[in-house]
């Protein structure tokens, strides 16, 4: 018999197995999967390590553009501050993402609330009506929006175009999404004798809602707020539509306006400018993952 073949060697009470031969192999049981957790790797890094690459090279454009650049520096840097206005569409973009995630969060934390405690004539209609909602995309209504904007701004122009409330409003319109279901499913894990003990104990609705029922469900409210944010920061179709004029610009609009016409020019100037609004997300990512992780384990109820 080969030296390779699997042959199990018993000692005493314990059986000794060396792996190799037909029955083993190391790279046929693990190996491959470290490699191929190895290709993986590789490719969902390679896009970063070229943004990364792209914005320290000195040169700033596509066609010098290169995985390790020579002669490293911040200058895209510089020219991203300085010489355009990405700190006021950060600013923006950041002002936007959060009030359009925290408030998103609310109204989804609210409805899925109401749908799950609560029956209702319309109910299942409603659920049903929200879902089918969702499979349009939004931008099939942006002329609509669009028309209808066009008189707000006429009537009430600090909530028409080139304003942060204006866009506020246009992502609200779209909060009683996928959110509000991703909600009800955790709320209907939440026995609703919690809700009638509380309310013997004389709690109002207001007070089972947010005393109770909301520190319960802390991990689906962190990803949902998570999720709103970066669809918030990252949306690029309605505001290149409502925002047209240079301060009112989110970044990734105006981001997208540095190389729409010179694409080749400023290039480094654009991936300078991707890494920074990663930050922001990256920073909101780590800070909510101790909600979703520890949010799991919490909230158990006294015998």
């Amino acid at each position: 018999m080969a030296a390779t073949d699997t042959l199990p060697a018993t000692t005493g009470d314990e059986t000794v197995v060396r792996l190799g031969g037909a029955q083993g192999g190391w790279f046929r049981q693990v190996g491959w999967r470290h490699l191929v957790g190895l290709l993986a790797l590789a490719f969902s890094l390679f896009p970063i390590l070229f943004v990364v690459s792209a914005a320290v090279n000195p040169l700033g454009t596509l066609s010098s553009s290169e995985l390790v650049p020579t002669g490293a520096s911040f200058e895209n840097f510089r020219k991203l501050f300085v010489d355009t206005a990405f700190p006021t569409w950060f600013l923006n973009s950041m002002v936007i993402g959060l009030l359009a995630a925290a408030l998103s969060m609310f109204v989804s934390a609210c409805a899925a609330f109401a749908f799950s405690r609560y029956r209702f004539r319309g109910r299942r209609a409603g659920l049903l009506g929200i879902l089918l909602v969702q499979m349009f995309p939004q931008f099939l209504l942006i002329v609509a929006l669009y028309i209808m904007f066009a008189y707000v701004s006429d009537l009430w122009p600090a909530v028409g175009f080139n304003t942060r409330t204006g866009l506020l409003l246009l992502y609200l319109g779209g909060a009683l999404g996928t959110n509000t279901w991703l909600m009800k499913g955790f709320f209907d894990t939440i026995p609703k004798d919690l809700d009638e003990s509380a309310k013997v104990d004389g709690a109002t609705h207001a007070q089972v809602f947010f005393g109770l029922i909301l520190p319960l469900v802390t991990p689906i409210l962190a990803v949902t707020g998570l999720l709103g944010f970066i669809s918030a920061v990252n949306e690029f179709l309605i505001a290149s539509v409502f925002l047209t004029d240079d301060d009112a610009k989110t970044a990734a609009v105006g981001l997208y306006g540095l190389v729409s016409e010179e694409r080749n020019n400023n290039f480094g100037v654009f991936a300078a400018g991707a890494l920074v609004l990663a930050v922001p997300t990256v920073a909101l990512f780590q800070f909510l993952q101790r909600y979703i992780v520890g949010g799991l384990t919490a909230g158990a109820v006294k015998g």
